[in-house]
């Protein structure tokens, strides 16, 4: 049986969800961003009580097919710009019909009902993390970032992100603070 949780944005979350499952008494196959194999059916009991320890660890059951899909697209945006060693090359809308077997204009349209904002958007705030942790960390310069992101130029780069933070990235270096915003809350 698979289950889908909101919020599950990396490796943090996978082990914090093994262990809440352990903990309800229930054997778990794969664990994915957003996705868990039970190997067993469960009880109505044991559900909701999954269902509250997964709430209290600031996760959520997923049950309606369009919050799953949602996820879904969020957790494959989320590894593309996070975790993936280079971003594709490809369109954005080319990448995510072919990792999710979605036509775009359904995931797009879906994506937009459900959370007030586009799947463009929600990439590009996603990136604007990763840039936030490219400076903080100090990793790389514009130049580099911008070609690891697949922006066309640093330019364009520094202007989604003072758009989106209200300072240039040079700005956001000097502050040096950890202004970033949780995966999960953009």
């Amino acid at each position: 049986m698979k289950l889908y949780i909101k919020c599950m944005v990396g490796i943090h979350c996978k082990m914090l969800v093994h262990d809440i499952l352990e903990k309800s008494g229930l054997h778990s196959g794969a664990i994915e961003l957003g996705e868990v194999e039970i190997l067993e059916n469960m009880t109505t009991e044991q559900r909701h009580l999954l269902k509250f320890m997964l709430v209290k660890s600031g996760f959520d059951l997923i049950e309606d097919k369009k919050a799953i899909l949602v996820e879904k697209i969020k957790h494959v945006i989320v590894h593309m710009v996070h975790f993936a060693d280079d971003l594709p090359n490809t369109k954005n809308s080319n990448y995510l019909s072919e990792n999710l077997n979605k036509d775009y204009r359904y995931l797009a349209k879906v994506f937009s009902e459900s959370t007030g904002t586009t799947i463009e958007r929600y990439i590009i705030a996603q990136k604007i993390e990763r840039v936030k942790e490219y400076l903080l960390y100090n990793e790389m310069n514009l130049t580099q970032i911008s070609y690891v992101l697949n922006y066309c130029s640093v330019a364009h780069l520094s202007n989604q992100f003072k758009k989106l933070t209200g300072v240039s990235p040079s700005g956001y270096k000097q502050l040096g603070r950890n202004k970033r915003i949780p995966l999960e809350n953009l």
